[in-house]
Formats: C-alpha cells, sequence, structure tokens
C-alpha cells in the first residue's frame, strides 16, 4: 500500500511540510511544544500543559465547503500530526504593535492586559469568536472563555474588549488571504494513509474508513484517538512511549450527525462542541451538562466516540447517554453491530469493543414529550473541572405514579453504573417525597464509593441521594 511519510500544513501563510524522520520532533510532540521551537511563535505560553490555562490556546482554520471554519483549541493536547491539512494561526499571525488586528486593538484600548502571560491565549479565543458567521452575545463570550486563565487583570475588561471586537466586525486580513489559504489546504494531500515510523513509535492517519478499519485489524494494540485530549495527558504528565497510534480525526465518514425516524445520530469523530449545539433543541439534559464540560478549547477537539470509548467513572457524558437509552454502533473490517451503551462499560476503563472493532457512531432515540430527563454535575467548580459526582434521571410518570425510571451516576462506582435498586425501590410507586426519601437509602446499597481527592465516600453518598431529592423537587414543577 502506498503511503504518505510526512505531514504538511499551513503556518505563517506558507505550506510547512514535516519529516519526523529528520526533523528532530517525535509523533507524540504537541503543537504547544513544536510552535515554542520556533523563533517567532514564543506568545504561545506553556502553563498547565493540561488544558486547564489556556495559555497555549490557537486557532486552526479548516476547509468546510470551500470556505475557512475557525477554531480555538488548545495546543498542549494536539500531537502535532493531527495538523496535518489544517491552517495553524496563533498571536503573531493576527498582528503587532504596528500593526495590531481588531481584536488585539480591543484588549489594548480595554486595558485587558497586565502582566501578558496569559494575553495571547485570551486574543486567540477572541478571535475565534470574532470569525464565526453567527451574532456572539455575552453568555457566548463568557462560554469561549471559560478555558482561559488570568490572575492579575481580572475578567471584566477582557469581557468588554470581547464584546466590543465582536459587535464591531469588519473584514481583517483573513478575509483577504482566505482564498489563497484555501487554496493551498486544498492542495494538501488526503488520498493516502499518512504512516510516520520512527525508530520508537508507528502513528497512523487514515483519511478512510476503510483505511481505519484496516489499520484496527492490522494493530489492535494500538492505541486510538481523535481529539487527544485524554491520551496526549499520557504523555505530558506521566512521560508515557505511546509505541502505536492510529489517529481518526481525519476520517470524516465518522463525523456526521442526522435525524431519522425520530432517532438523532453522531458520528464517532463528532466533537463535543458540535455535539453541545446540535442537542440544545432536542437532548436538553445533554446540552445542558456538555455546558460545564470542559472547556470550550477542549469540546472543540473533544469526540463523542472518545469520551464514550475512554469508558471514563467520571465521564460526563456517560450518565447522560445511558439514562437516553443510547446505542453505540460498532464495526470492524467485516461488520457493523449496535449494542446499548448501558451494556457497553463493563468495568473500570474496560468496554465490549473487540480489539478489531472501532466505535463508528451513537444514535439516540428522542425521548417523549411525557417523560423527564435531568442532568447533573457536582465539581469543585462550575466550569471547566472534572466531576465529583454526576447524574442523570430519566422518568415517565402515569397518574402520579413511577411508571418507569432510569437512574445512572458517574463518580460513585469503578464505571458509570445504574442504581438498580433504588428504580426497584421507585418503581410503581407514587412519585412523593415520602417514598424518594425511601428510595434515597437505597443508593447506599447500589453504590460504595472510593474516598479520593475529591470527595471523601461519604459526601459522595450524601450527594447522590441529594441529587435524586433534588430531581424530585425539580421533576415536579416539569410534569
Amino acid at each position: 500500500m502506498s503511503e504518505l511519510k510526512t505531514i504538511s500544513f499551513v503556518l505563517d501563510g506558507e505550506i510547512t511540510e514535516i519529516d519526523f524522520n529528520k526533523s528532530g520532533y517525535s509523533p507524540t510532540t504537541t503543537l504547544l511544544q513544536y510552535l515554542r521551537s520556533l523563533p517567532d511563535h514564543k506568545g504561545v505560553k506553556e502553563g498547565c500543559g493540561e488544558g486547564d490555562c489556556g495559555a497555549c490556546t490557537v486557532v486552526m482554520g479548516e476547509l468546510r465547503q470551500d470556505k475557512i471554519e475557525y477554531r480555538a483549541y488548545d495546543s498542549c493536547l494536539i500531537f502535532l500530526p493531527s495538523v496535518h491539512g489544517k491552517q495553524v494561526i496563533t498571536a503573531e499571525n493576527l498582528g503587532n504593535s504596528g500593526n495590531m488586528h481588531p481584536v488585539q486593538q480591543a484588549m489594548y484600548d480595554f486595558d485587558g492586559s497586565q502582566c501578558g502571560f496569559c494575553t495571547p491565549g485570551f486574543v486567540m479565543s477572541i478571535f475565534a469568536l470574532y470569525k464565526q458567521e453567527y451574532e456572539v452575545d455575552k453568555e457566548e463570550i463568557n462560554d469561549a472563555l471559560t478555558g482561559n486563565l488570568c490572575r492579575c487583570t481580572g475578567y471584566k475588561p477582557i469581557l468588554d474588549a470581547a464584546e466590543f471586537a465582536c459587535k464591531n466586525k469588519e473584514d481583517d486580513h483573513f478575509c483577504e488571504c482566505e482564498a489563497g489559504i484555501v487554496k493551498m489546504l486544498k492542495s494538501v494531500r488526503r488520498d493516502k494513509t499518512i504512516s510516520i515510523i520512527t525508530d520508537r513509535q508507528k502513528y497512523y492517519i487514515p483519511f478512510s474508513k476503510a483505511e481505519a478499519l484496516r489499520l484496527r485489524k492490522d494493530f489492535p494494540q494500538a492505541v486510538l484517538l481523535t481529539g487527544s485530549t485524554d491520551v496526549a495527558l499520557r504523555v505530558t504528565k506521566k512521560h508515557e512511549l505511546i509505541p502505536e497510534i492510529i489517529d481518526l480525526s481525519q476520517v470524516n465518514e465518522y463525523n456526521y450527525t442526522k435525524t431519522e425516524n425520530n432517532i438523532i445520530s453522531f458520528g464517532s469523530n463528532f466533537s463535543m462542541e458540535d455535539v453541545r449545539r446540535q442537542s440544545k433543541e432536542t437532548l436538553l439534559a445533554l446540552y445542558e451538562m456538555l455546558g460545564v464540560f470542559g472547556s470550550r478549547q477542549i469540546r472543540n477537539r473533544a469526540s463523542l466516540g472518545g469520551n464514550i470509548g475512554s469508558a471514563s467513572p467520571i465521564g460526563d457524558s456517560l450518565p447522560v447517554l445511558m439514562a437516553y437509552d443510547a446505542e453505540v454502533e460498532l464495526e470492524n473490517h467485516k461488520e457493523k453491530r449496535t449494542v446499548k451503551l448501558r451494556d457497553f462499560i463493563t468495568g473500570y476503563r474496560t468496554t465490549i469493543c473487540a480489539a478489531d472493532e472501532l466505535i463508528s457512531g451513537v444514535n439516540i432515540s428522542l425521548p417523549g414529550k411525557d417523560r423527564i430527563v435531568k442532568s447533573y454535575k457536582i465539581s469543585k467548580r462550575k466550569d471547566l473541572d472534572i466531576s465529583t459526582v454526576s447524574a442523570c434521571f430519566s422518568l415517565k410518570l402515569n397518574d402520579g405514579k413511577v411508571e418507569d425510571i432510569a437512574i445512572f451516576y458517574g463518580g460513585m462506582a469503578a464505571w458509570t453504573k445504574r442504581a438498580s435498586k433504588t428504580e426497584a425501590a421507585l418503581k410503581g410507586k407514587e412519585w412523593s417525597r415520602v417514598n424518594v426519601e425511601v428510595a434515597m437509602k437505597q443508593l447506599e446499597e447500589d453504590y460504595k464509593p472510593i474516598a479520593d481527592a475529591r470527595s471523601g465516600e461519604k459526601a459522595r453518598n450524601i450527594m447522590a441521594a441529594n441529587l435524586l431529592l433534588k430531581f424530585w423537587s425539580e421533576s415536579r414543577r416539569s410534569a
């Protein structure tokens, strides 16, 4: 099979090509590390190195039907090969002190910077907003800047600068040169699998589903990634050498959404930010949970399939998707099968996915008007934090009695687990506070949580019980 050996992308208005056997970079060099190694891109800063601070925020331009779509990302979580076929934009590309971009000028005019360490990251997050075609309001600005931390300026002048810039948009030099960038991006080859093989690592990037499934069959031990928001931490924090990687981020056949016969389907590559936006009118519990899922930079990169496949005991989407009774599509090079997500995870970070299978999509039946679904998340802070306890409840009443109820918790066991005994204590009973308080005691039979840095066992039991009571209280207003 013919393969490509190098990656190509646009940086500083030119095609950049990297051969990993000659460049000194490894396949798991992050985009942040690469940019910091260059003489003219030191504005990209390394703060936390795990996607929490936003100091390393860059914007990438990607082709979408002959136009460029701009999105902000944490460059510390992106392996360099993943930028193949994309435009990489840093603060240096926006302008300089003698010719500032409108976003930079607004930050200057509104005194949005003091020490300056975090400023390039803020500028890039605002720039990504500036380049969107939809109208930007304060809620949108707050969400876009959730992943950027500042410890000296305070947020008001930064928010004011973002609001002014986005409300007074005008064509910038990126508009003027977009046609040329589109032409460059179209010239980058995507017809053959990229095969990066060094002395220590193998990194494959397929561009078709068929190639992805072939690679999965040939390299069953390879680590799979799409967004790498989880896998990258194994390299940046644990300093792990990953021998084999299959990067699925460029398989467009896994990047889709469709609604048919009252079922909404998402491809496994569909980003968590796109899932959030798509679910606003139809899957409100999922939309609300994803509003406190990481930051926008992380949601732009993280994929639904990756979040499910990681089988994390604190994966925010899992209790919600299980409460919605979602189905997961699995396929290998021969066949496809569909399984209930409720049955997909079998233990701590283990699933029923076979060694030659990939997650190709997720199907969710839209709930009827007679069903109440609500999700909750308890964490140390509201935004950009790991769950201590999360939960989702799905309830159907009949004449005030519980006809059907599904209860799923994250953070209470080694995997996202159903509260079967608690459900049994409620089914057929009147949906009353007395009965709910009786059922709350069953949660300690359903779960034996551990104590860790985020919480103790007793506290988790109290949180879980209180969330059920909260759901009862809020469901009475929804019924």
